[in-house]
């Protein structure tokens, strides 16, 4: 509209970027936590099912949504929703859209920090027994002896401080915990700034490529390891029957399968890790160029990021927690969070790894680097909302969202007994949120723009032709699977859950302040409407008098490209 439009540099890049803001923290610890948590072979069912019938015809929508919008001058969700479905309550409805991935960031760069941390515990031999495993930064278990399974998960939730609120702040600021999460938080927010290609795609060239081939060495020392601690029932082949048996022990498919919480975990743990519901990628796609062919950049950033989630993720670390930690450990307790599995268990491979403390430094750090690339993505909705509703420069919208992040990412860390507020935030906006907005973008992508819309904006400068019945599929599957599974889920929990809440002040203050932000998000939006209204008012003056602008002028083509895309609807 009125700012000078920002574009990827290159069609790879904006690939990279989108798959480094689905390859992440997601893949290589929350899906382990997730199927673990939800049954092994069991979650994997339902999650492939959502892979089918969700994965591929939702993320092509969003990439067309994304270019729609960009095109015609927005790269905030609400405008692009605005511009899709033509009324202002969609512009409203996207403030959550903008929410989303922020609060999910406010915890993203706490865990965050746990990789740095450990790859700085690595390098200097802390959390190796072969080196300086008898001294201990945490400072409550002094001359702890690294090494053992037990003493992995002890260090761990020490570390992050699941024994009380405050507990992680009992030695001063200048602990390394919270010197990692100052850090990474700066870190994170200074490529922001750097904006799209200078910030984000020029770190994701860097970073995606070495996080990979990491992944590949540390998973063949994993699938090497046959059963390093001689225990019956904790081989390699255990670890591997608990992650494709759907059956295991005296769980039956039909029980795992009638449980609602297993579809919605698996179908959600589907959004958080390809980056879709977010509005991350209809963001991203908002600046990509016309001439890119988003119809393979889309296959291409589902497909790589289901591949290392699975391949890396899922067999690096569910059969090693097998190995190391037995089938029941996921009922113990050990699991605080659906993150701590990793931090648990790829220590104890690493202890039987030649080389294990370079590779333990190696792997963190670029884990910590991925978790970036996630993380950059989560504040750009944010700040595009802000450059677009009271038309503040960049540097402007990312202090304003970084000072929101900051004080949520603050709650994070004081409030860390039991990883509650990790946990709410997790469940509230990285599970059932994603749901939500993942069905509402579905509704205006399938039945409001229309799939004939959606069809033909994949179709602009494509090198492949995306099946045509990839748009019923998105209208008549997707949008009742994602309906019937949040209604089933709603009727079976969702009471449960809220009296949770309401019985506990810490749980129920943070969704207070979370609903506040959401509050500011909902002003902005209003006041982006205002503004649109505006412009589009001085636009149809001009086009009255004849005495159109130039810039005025390439607006009313843009106007005229939206009416004849609406004329295209089902």
């Amino acid at each position: 509209m009125e700012k000078k439009q920002e574009n990827w540099a290159s069609h790879i890049g904006v690939i990279l970027a989108v798959a480094g803001s689905a390859i992440g923290l997601g893949n290589f610890l929350r899906f382990p936590g997730q199927a673990t948590l939800y049954g092994g072979g069991a979650f994997m069912i339902p999650y492939f099912i959502a892979i089918l019938v969700l994965a591929i015809p939702l993320t092509w929508s969003e990439w067309a949504l994304g270019r729609f919008g960009g095109r015609h001058g927005f790269n905030s969700i609400p405008g692009i929703y605005r511009a899709a479905g033509k009324k202002k309550g969609w512009a409203y409805l996207a403030s959550l859209n903008v929410l989303t991935p922020l609060v999910i960031n406010m915890y993203y760069i706490f865990i965050q920090a746990w990789c740095l941390v450990y790859a700085l515990q690595y390098l200097t031999g802390i959390l190796s027994s072969m080196g300086l495993g008898s001294i201990s930064i945490v400072g409550n278990t002094p001359g702890l002896q690294l090494g053992s399974s037990e003493a992995y998960t002890q260090f761990f939730n020490e570390f992050i401080g699941v024994g009380a609120d405050g507990s992680i702040f009992s030695n001063g600021i200048f602990t390394p915990l919270l010197v990692s999460t100052a850090f990474c938080f700066v870190f994170n927010y200074y490529l922001i700034y750097r904006g799209i290609s200078k910030g984000i795609e020029a770190f994701c060239k860097i970073a995606m490529p070495l996080l990979l081939l990491c992944s590949v060495v540390i998973l063949i020392r994993v699938l090497t390891l046959g059963n390093p601690t001689g225990t019956p029932g904790q081989s390699l082949l255990d670890g591997l029957g608990f992650m494709w048996n759907p059956s295991r022990d005296d769980a039956s498919l039909a029980e795992s399968l009638s449980n609602v919480d297993v579809w919605l975990a698996a179908t959600s743990q589907m959004f958080f890790s390809v980056s879709m519901g977010f509005g991350l990628i209809v963001t991203y796609a908002s600046y990509v160029r016309q001439d890119c062919d988003i119809a393979l950049a889309g296959l291409s950033a589902v497909m790589g990021n289901e591949f290392c989630e699975i391949v890396f993720g899922g067999l690096m670390i569910i059969p090693a927690a097998i190995m190391f930690l037995g089938a029941g450990f996921a009922d113990s307790g050990t699991l605080q969070n659906s993150f701590a599995m990793g931090f648990i268990t790829l220590p104890n491979v690493f202890e039987q790894m030649f080389a294990g403390q370079f590779f333990g430094f190696l792997f963190f750090i670029l884990l910590f680097l991925a978790a970036v690339t996630s993380a950059i993505s989560m504040s750009q909705p944010s700040v595009a909302m802000f450059e677009e509703s009271l038309g503040f420069k960049r540097k402007y919208s990312v202090l304003a969202t970084a000072g929101l992040c900051g004080l949520g990412t603050f709650f994070v860390c004081y409030f860390s007994k039991d990883a509650l507020v990790l946990d709410t935030f997790d469940f509230w906006f990285g599970t059932l949120a994603l749901f939500v907005l993942a069905t509402l973008q579905t509704i205006l992508a399938a039945w409001i723009w229309g799939t004939s819309n959606v069809m033909n904006e994949l179709d602009r400068a494509a090198a492949i032709r995306v099946p045509r019945f990839i748009g019923f599929v998105l209208k008549y599957v997707s949008t009742p699977y994602l309906i019937v599974i949040f209604l089933l889920w709603a009727w079976h929990n969702l009471g449960e859950r809220l009296a949770r809440v309401v019985s506990n002040p810490k749980e129920l203050w943070m969704l207070v302040f979370l609903a506040a932000v959401l509050g500011l998000y909902v002003l902005l939006a209003r006041q982006a409407l205002r503004r649109w209204e505006k412009q589009e008012a001085a636009l149809e003056t001009g086009r009255a008098s004849g005495k159109l602008t130039e810039s005025s002028a390439a607006e009313s083509t843009a106007v005229e490209d939206a009416s004849a895309d609406e004329s295209a609807r089902d």
